[in-house]
C-alpha cells in the first residue's frame, strides 16, 4: 500500500552564473511539471524522492537532495482515490531541489520530453501553483546562499541537504 504523501522535485543545474531548471511534460495530460510521485509502505520522503528521481529521469549518484519549506496538499481522491480510508481526505505534497551535474536525462514513461529552463519560463510554462511555489523557492534559497558565500548562518538549507 502506498504511503500517504507526494513528492514533487527539481532538477537544476548551474552554469557560470545562471540556475537551469528541467522540468517534464506529462504524456497523459500535456502538463509542464516537476518530478513526482508517492511513497511505498514505510518509506520516508528523501527515499520515495531518491526514488522516483531515478525512476522517471534515471538519476542515481552525484546528486544532492535539497528539502524545500514548500508544502501543499493535495485531495486523497485525485491520486489513489479514497485508498487511505475516509479519514484521510488530503495529503501533503513535500519538495525538494536536485543538484545534478549533467543537462542529458533519461526520462521514463511518465513523461514525453523535457526541457531546461530558468525560472521565469518555469513559471510561465508550470500548471500548478505548487509547482511554481517550490521552483520559486528554490531559485531564492539557490541564489541567496551564493550572494552569501562563506557565510554558514542559512541554516534551513544547510540542515536540509542530503548527500
Amino acid at each position: 500500500m502506498r504511503s500517504p504523501y507526494q513528492i514533487l522535485a527539481f532538477p537544476f543545474i548551474k552554469e557560470g552564473e545562471n540556475y537551469y531548471y528541467a522540468i517534464f511534460k506529462r504524456k497523459n495530460t500535456g502538463i509542464w511539471q516537476g518530478v513526482a510521485g508517492g511513497g511505498e509502505e514505510g518509506e520516508r520522503p528523501i527515499d520515495t524522492v531518491k526514488r522516483e528521481v531515478y525512476e522517471e529521469i534515471s538519476v542515481s549518484s552525484g546528486v544532492e537532495y535539497i528539502r524545500l519549506a514548500s508544502t501543499t496538499t493535495i485531495p486523497a481522491e485525485n491520486i489513489r482515490g479514497m485508498e487511505w480510508g475516509k479519514e484521510i481526505v488530503m495529503i501533503p505534497e513535500i519538495s525538494f531541489g536536485i543538484k545534478v551535474f549533467s543537462k542529458d536525462l533519461v526520462i521514463g514513461e511518465e513523461h514525453s520530453e523535457y526541457i531546461w529552463t530558468n525560472l521565469q519560463d518555469a513559471m510561465e510554462k508550470l500548471r500548478y501553483d505548487s509547482n511554481k511555489s517550490a521552483i520559486w523557492e528554490l531559485d531564492y534559497r539557490l541564489k541567496n546562499i551564493e550572494s552569501e558565500k562563506g557565510v554558514k548562518n542559512n541554516i534551513s538549507l544547510v540542515l536540509d541537504t542530503i548527500k
